[in-house]
C-alpha cells in the first residue's frame, strides 16, 4: 500500500533506452526535454518529495499517512542542527538514502540512483540535481 501510493504520486515512463524515468503530471514529453536539462529544486521537490513531505516540507503530504514512519518536517532541519542548515547531510541523504532508522525510513527512495538513470550517468547533472534540491530545502527553513 505504501509503495502503491508513492508510485501513484509519480508516473513512471519507460523511455526508448529502457530506463525508467519519473515524470510529473503535466511535464513535457520525454523527447521534448533537452538532453542536459536539470529542473529547479522547487520543481524536483514538488515532483519527488511533496507527496510525502508536503508542499511546505512539514511532513504532511497526501501520501504521508500511508508510511510506516511519518516523514520528518524538513522545514526544521536547520533548527535541529544548531541553527545551521546541514547541506552535506541533506545531500548525502538525497544521494545515498536515509541509512539507519535514526536518519529516516526505508520508505524514502534513494534518489541518487534514480537521478543516475534519468541523466544517463551524467555525474555533473546528478550533482546539479542534488544541489538544486538541497538549495530548495534550505529555502524552506523556518526563520
Amino acid at each position: 500500500m505504501r509503495r502503491t501510493l508513492l508510485t501513484a504520486a509519480v508516473l513512471w515512463v519507460i523511455v526508448a533506452v529502457g530506463s525508467i524515468v519519473p515524470i510529473a503530471i503535466g511535464s513535457p514529453p520525454v523527447d521534448e526535454i533537452p538532453p542536459n536539462y536539470v529542473p529547479s529544486g522547487e520543481a524536483m521537490y514538488k515532483q519527488y518529495c511533496g507527496a510525502c513531505h508536503g508542499l511546505g516540507g512539514k511532513g504532511d503530504g497526501p501520501a504521508a499517512f500511508t508510511l510506516k514512519t511519518p516523514p520528518p518536517d524538513l522545514s526544521t532541519l536547520a533548527a535541529r542542527h544548531m541553527g545551521t542548515f546541514p547541506r552535506d547531510y541533506v545531500g548525502n541523504i538525497l544521494r545515498f538514502g536515509p541509512g539507519t532508522s535514526a536518519h529516516g525510513s526505508s520508505d524514502m527512495p534513494t534518489w541518487g540512483p534514480i537521478f543516475q538513470l534519468i541523466d544517463k550517468n551524467n555525474e555533473r547533472a546528478v550533482q546539479q540535481r542534488i544541489k538544486n534540491l538541497t538549495d530548495y530545502l534550505a529555502s524552506l527553513q523556518q526563520k
